[in-house]
């Protein structure tokens, strides 16, 4: 009798652990979007600009107008007004940040220095149908009794940078 409810015992217990294992399978995708990119439209431009012997400031917002501070102000002759302008191209309706410059930028005319900063963004942050444009301003600074010349940023531009969310 022993030995029958060993056998027993031994079969039951190679049963039991033959239904105790089971395995299921998974597929894998990946979708590869299309990369995002940006591209200048319009250079900024703050126009034509008079000083005195005050320190100011202009203010261009991001839709092309201007405002004044301290010593500074606004000729009739205004010159070419624009703020810098983008477009940017990806995937569909996705979302996207943007990334303006955190620190001045300088501008020079010989030995002369201005800079901008406090830069703004008119970006909704979303595409529509894979692009969108949007514009930046920014403040600029002006010295004491500010020296006259055309000021550029010259061979070191500022960046506008866009990533998806």
């Amino acid at each position: 009798m022993k030995k029958i409810y060993l056998l027993a015992l031994v079969v039951f217990g190679f049963t039991a652990n033959s239904f105790a294992q089971s395995t299921a399978t998974a597929s894998a995708t990946a979708t590869i979007i299309t990369p995002i990119a940006i591209t200048k439209n319009v250079d900024m431009s703050f126009g034509n600009i008079a000083t005195n012997a005050t320190a100011g400031t202009v203010v261009l917002t991001a839709t092309g107008t201007r405002s004044v501070t301290g010593g500074v102000t606004l000729p009739a002759a205004a010159g070419s007004i624009s703020a810098a302008a983008f477009t940017v191209t990806g995937s569909g309706t996705s979302t996207y940040a943007v990334t303006l410059p955190s620190t001045a930028v300088s501008l020079t005319s010989g030995g002369n220095t201005m800079s901008i900063g406090s830069f703004t963004s008119s970006s909704a942050g979303t595409l529509a149908s894979g692009t969108q444009t949007f514009t930046v301003g920014a403040t600029l600074t002006l010295g004491t009794a500010q020296a006259a010349g055309t000021y550029t940023t010259g061979a070191t531009p500022f960046a506008v940078t866009v990533n998806y969310n």
